[in-house]
This record gives structure tokens, sequence and C-alpha cells, in this order.
């Protein structure tokens, strides 16, 4: 049984919400006090999390970010906020959904089945990229013979690309990631990054693999 916990301050809302996965299949939990929130939702240890936007202390995105720095459980933010300001910031933090308020309960459990199902998919593959296997855990690239150790920034950069391979990618969009892992990366840094990651890249027979696309950003072919 899937446990799903609920970060939600409105209490009419949060057990109405659980009640609803409860009758459907799912073990559930929620938020009461929220200081210290974070500590509690990893101690919980989830499947999958709904979160709120405005709750106290930290608001829900703050606290996704916070969340993204130690773990993958997927995260459905459930929010009454509708700007697409407020869509892509969730979602450049790391939010797997976004649902807003109010929701048909039907369809919140039809995305709530998608995501983990994704997310299960996700935990057993083993992600490739042109013949090569990418190994998070190591921080490199395996042809199977030959091993290339990337930095934390170029892994970053890569598995970002890689997530949107064929799509592309803005110059923003990387500084943001690299921004929720280091204190502070500028553009020039990100610029070297990307050259040094291109270079390793051909070094394992993957010549131009990252296109750049003038004024857009760039391209993993």
């Amino acid at each position: 049984m899937s446990k799903i916990f609920i970060v939600e301050d409105d209490r009419s809302i949060r057990e109405e919400l659980a009640e609803l996965l409860r009758n459907s299949g799912y073990e559930a939990e929620y938020l009461t006090d929220f200081t210290d929130s974070k500590a509690k939702i990893l101690a919980a240890k989830p499947d999958l999390i709904l979160m709120d936007i405005n709750i106290p202390d930290l608001n829900g995105e703050q606290l996704l970010k916070e969340i993204r720095k130690e773990t993958d459980t997927p995260v459905i933010m459930v929010t009454s906020r509708t700007s697409e300001t407020d869509e892509v910031l969730s979602m450049s933090y790391g939010a797997d959904d976004y649902i807003t308020k109010p929701y048909n309960p039907t369809i919140l459990l039809l995305r709530i089945s998608a995501v983990l199902k994704r997310a299960a998919g996700a935990s057993t593959s083993v992600q490739t990229y042109n013949g090569l296997q990418v190994n998070d855990a190591k921080g490199c690239l395996t042809d199977g013979s030959r091993e290339l150790i990337l930095t934390k920034n170029e892994m970053i950069i890569f598995r970002f690309m890689l997530d949107r391979q064929g799509n592309i990618v803005t110059r923003d969009e990387l500084m943001t990631a690299l921004w929720d892992n280091d204190e502070f990366v500028n553009d020039n840094a990100l610029t070297v990054n990307i050259s040094r990651l291109r270079s390793k890249l051909a070094d394992l027979g993957c010549e131009d693999a990252i296109e750049t696309r003038k004024k857009q950003g760039y391209i993993l072919r």
C-alpha cells in the first residue's frame, strides 16, 4: 500500500483528502504542526507528497526546494494558486505535477496513480544515453569498458538536459538547476561547465552531443 503524505493547513480539506485517499486504497498521513515540516515529512518516508503552497512557516514552494535536497520522492502541488509563475516555479523546484483547487477527486486520483507508476518505473530502470549508462551514485557515465567522471555541476547539467533530451533547455533553466545545489553559479561558470561537458562527452564518442541554439539555449541530441 502506497503511503501519501498531505501538507495542507486547512483542516477540513486535509481530512477530506485523507479520507478520499484511504477509501481509494492508500495509506494517508498529514501534518498538523508545521514547525520543522521537512524533518517530519522525511521521517514519515512517504511514497508521494501532496503539497499546498500556502502553508505556515516555509511556503510550499520553499519547502519543496528543501525536500528536493534530500529525496526524489514524488511531489504533487495541490494549490489554489493558479498563476503560471507559481506552476513554473514549482516544476523548476522539482514538483512532479501541479493541480489547482478545486480539483476533481477522480482526476486527482488518476494523477496520483500516474505519478506513482512513473516513479516506480524510474527507480527500477537504468537510464542510458547513446549507449552510455548514467551512474548517478558514482557521478559518471560508462560504456562498459571506460568510465567518464563528471563534476557535480556537470552531472546536474547533463541530468537536466537528458530528462529533456531533444528539447531546448534555456540557460536560465540550467542556472536555476545549479542554484538549487550550489551557493552561486554565475553565467561564465555555466559556459565553462557546458564546454567541459561537451569535451568529456566527445571523449566517449559523443561528438556534438550538445547543440547550441543562438539566443534560445541548448539541446542534448
